[in-house]
């Protein structure tokens, strides 16, 4: 590789290199052959192959909330994108860096309408927030560069690079490129700090919303600080990329899934400062209800938009109300007891939060079983919080293989629902292969819980047996022991508080993958 002329495959490989980026999640075809071989003769590049593309998507977007910097994808044209949108979406939504590398047909071949042949620029639009093809051998190294810069420029996200055969296979002579300096953030103004600074002199009616990235490291001690100093209540979206929490962290009240929820949480709020997110909006349209949760006549304030620089923002602000220095209110440690008889979703939280060791990483799609585990571990040992940023179902897998490959020395706990595991569960195979601290939670009440209950809150009427087999995930029972077990993962069934103590403190003293099947009523 050191030769001074190279194919495209391989100025690629040495263009990402140099651009830091050492992961590569792959789910390879015929197209991507020469980008596969350079990448096994890559000096820094690593691959992780996965046996679908939405797993290689996901644990890129993992990776990327760990490792603070892109890891790539390869994939194999439109249809295997389109394999892996769900999670492309999710990466979108937590501002992830990701370089999405799609290979194509061969420039040559794109006249022919092969059946594979499709818009992969149409797919990839969506989810991107830079597309490019690099359609001659010698625009691969410049397009590589231009793509990790992209991904982690305002507010981060993918870079989608389109990869044609014969441009990976063709010789250039421009070699690999020189990494793209980085796009500094736009720092808030004056004006916005000055506004945030009158918001918040209104004390308890007033409130901060955080989302990524001040909700960890010094931008949620900021935050912390400034409400400290004004009184405002401390407020992160419900769903953020990757959240500190734990004994000793500065606490955060998140905001409800349900709408009415948020909208009783949110009383007596009357200014609303806004720092990397947007005002509140239900999930979904409800019949005779809101879709924006702020408070009727409230004023809302951004001091920096998801495309500035939040935490510059923050720092402003802190010093404008004399907040440095100050303390925050911290998360004071907390032991849940043990609890004992049927497991149910608070009895394993608190087994969870209990056990739950420092610096661990949460990948959470627990659902509507997750809940207690949220609630039991604000006091728990510190660790990170990895949320289901888009809500497309499908992402705590592939986030947890991709948070463990990034951080081999903290154990990583997936907190699953049986439906949602169902979409990847072809991710604990690529956890076996390469041995990942990564215990995973399956919540197993044999059904699409959340579905039944917004069967009831949008008001459809007379959901009677058939409609309600619809939800339903028994006739058969699926077995995830079996299925892990035939992955290459150990695992256990649980269905008392005892015996998922017993388990699951059991594989916090353990390392590799693991698996625990509790049983939820």
């Amino acid at each position: 590789m050191d030769k001074t002329v190279m194919t495209g495959a391989e100025s690629l490989v040495q263009t990402l290199e140099a651009s830091g980026v050492d992961r590569c999640f792959t789910n390879p075809g015929t197209s991507e052959m020469h980008a596969v071989a350079a990448i096994g003769r890559a000096d820094k590049l690593k691959a992780s192959l996965c046996l679908f593309e939405g797993v290689a998507t996901g644990a890129a977007d993992g990776y990327a909330r760990i490792a603070r910097k892109p890891a790539c994808t390869l994939l194999h044209l439109g249809p295997g994108l389109a394999n892996g949108l769900a999670n492309l979406h999710n990466a979108r939504r937590a501002r992830s860096p990701v370089v999405n590398i799609v290979g194509d047909h061969a420039v040559s071949h794109r006249t022919l309408d092969a059946p594979l042949a499709s818009d992969i620029a149409g797919f990839a639009a969506p989810v991107s927030q830079w597309i490019k093809s690099a359609d001659t051998a010698d625009e691969v190294g410049e397009a590589a560069a231009e793509a990790v810069a992209a991904s982690q420029s305002a507010p981060g996200g993918v870079a989608t690079l389109i990869l044609p055969a014969d441009t990976a296979w063709t010789e250039t002579a421009r070699g690999a490129a020189a990494p793209v300096a980085l796009t500094p953030f736009a720092v808030p103004s004056d004006a916005a700090v000055a506004a945030a600074r009158q918001a918040l002199s209104h004390g308890e009616s007033a409130a901060l919303l955080l989302s990524d990235p001040v909700v960890s490291g010094e931008g949620l001690e900021l935050a912390g600080a400034i409400a400290a100093a004004t009184g405002a209540r401390l407020y992160c979206d419900t769903f953020v990329g990757a959240m500190a929490r734990g004994v000793g962290r500065p606490f955060v009240r998140r905001l409800p899934y349900f709408a009415e929820a948020v909208e009783e949480e949110l009383k007596g709020v009357s200014h609303l400062v806004l720092v990397s997110t947007k005002a509140p909006v239900a999930f979904f349209a409800y019949p005779g209800r809101r879709g924006a949760l702020t408070p009727e006549g409230a004023e809302v304030v951004t001091l920096a938009r998801p495309n500035e620089d939040a935490l510059a923002g923050l720092r402003a602000l802190a010093e404008a109300v004399g907040a440095t220095g100050r303390e925050p209110v911290r998360a004071s440690a907390m032991q849940p007891g043990l609890p004992s008889g049927a497991l149910d979703p608070m009895k394993a939280g608190a087994i969870i939060g209990r056990f739950l060791p420092e610096g661990a990483i949460v990948s959470d799609e627990g659902a509507t079983c997750g809940a207690g585990a949220f609630v039991h571990t604000a006091g728990s040992r510190p660790h990170d919080w990895l949320q289901l940023t888009g809500g497309s179902i499908g992402q705590g897998l592939p986030v947890a293989v991709g948070a463990a490959t990034a951080a081999p020395g903290r154990k990583v706990v997936c907190l699953e629902g049986d439906g949602s595991a169902m979409y990847t569960i072809q991710a604990l195979w690529t956890a076996a292969r390469e041995n990942l601290d990564m215990v995973t939670v399956i919540f197993s009440n044999r059904a699409y819980a959340i579905l039944k209950v917004e069967m009831m809150r949008t008001g459809a009427q007379n959901p009677g047996p058939r409609t309600m087999s619809m939800f339903d995930l028994s006739r058969p029972d699926i077995g995830f022991v079996d299925l892990a077990r035939g992955l290459g993962v150990d695992a256990v069934h649980c269905e008392t508080a005892e015996e998922f103590a017993d388990a699951f403190s059991g594989a916090m003293r353990r390392t590799g993958p693991f698996l625990i099947e509790a049983v939820m009523p």
